[in-house]
């Protein structure tokens, strides 16, 4: 009997312990479920940049399509140096016959941001067309440059000031010598400002002063520049307007 209590404890002993290698090997063994590969990929943030253009018929585009202006050819034309994740929004400030006087009160009434990253001041025309006094422009152009710095971010870098066109160049102005000369005044006075202060001027006077021998860059109503005329105005600008946005 005793033999056989024996062999018995040994028996259970030899069950016990491969019941307890056989709890171990499970809790040591990994469930098997779906493999979930890791992705390492950089999100790409989303940049939206702000336009302002203030101005007067040049800058609204009197007589050309909506898309034909030149601040829409300029918003379009960044577009194409931009990635997919990056947008322009273009807001437009301007009115056909506008003078200096009717921009601040304008830019005063409907209160713009002061977070754009690119404004464009293209004024002055109208203040010579309506024969204002000289040193109204001398007094109020100086002001709207500064306005046109406050909305961008108070830096002058992000602002570019263009030239008034010559519409002497057209035939409604029919090659007057008096409309280049009072232009020229205008234009002068503009561009040593902007180069005394360290502003972007950028002239596109040239082009217009083409008109007459080339009619297709006046629009139909024989004044203001064409689609085509403005397209030339871009070209000029796009360079100044990407370095100003980092592009």
């Amino acid at each position: 009997m005793k033999s056989f209590s024996k062999i018995v404890l040994v028996f259970t002993a030899i069950i016990f312990f491969n019941a307890c290698s056989n709890s171990e090997d499970l809790q040591t063994v990994a469930p098997v479920g779906p493999v979930i590969p890791v992705v390492n990929d950089t999100i790409k943030l989303t940049k939206n940049y702000k336009y302002l253009a203030l101005g007067d018929s040049y800058t609204i585009g009197q007589s050309v399509c909506a898309s034909c202006r030149f601040p829409i050819q300029l918003n379009d034309s960044l577009k194409k140096s931009f990635n997919r994740n990056t947008s322009i929004s273009t807001t437009i400030i301007a009115q056909t016959g506008w003078t200096t006087t009717n921009l601040k009160s304008a830019i005063g009434i409907q209160n713009p941001s002061n977070d754009y990253d690119l404004v464009t001041l293209l004024i002055g025309v109208n203040n010579q067309y309506q024969n204002k006094p000289f040193d109204l422009y001398e007094l109020e152009f100086p002001e709207l440059v500064n306005i046109a710095i406050e909305k961008a971010r108070g830096k002058k870098e992000n602002v570019i000031v263009v030239s008034i066109p010559d519409y002497a160049y057209t035939p409604f102005g029919n090659g007057s010598t008096i409309i280049s000369s009072q232009i020229d005044n205008y234009n002068g006075f503009a561009e040593y400002y902007c180069i005394v202060n360290g502003i972007t001027f950028i002239s596109i006077t040239d082009i217009t002063r083409m008109g007459l021998l080339h009619p297709n860059l006046v629009a139909n109503d024989g004044l203001h520049p064409s689609e085509i005329a403005y397209n030339m105005f871009v070209e000029r600008i796009l360079p100044k307007a990407k370095i100003k946005l980092g592009i």
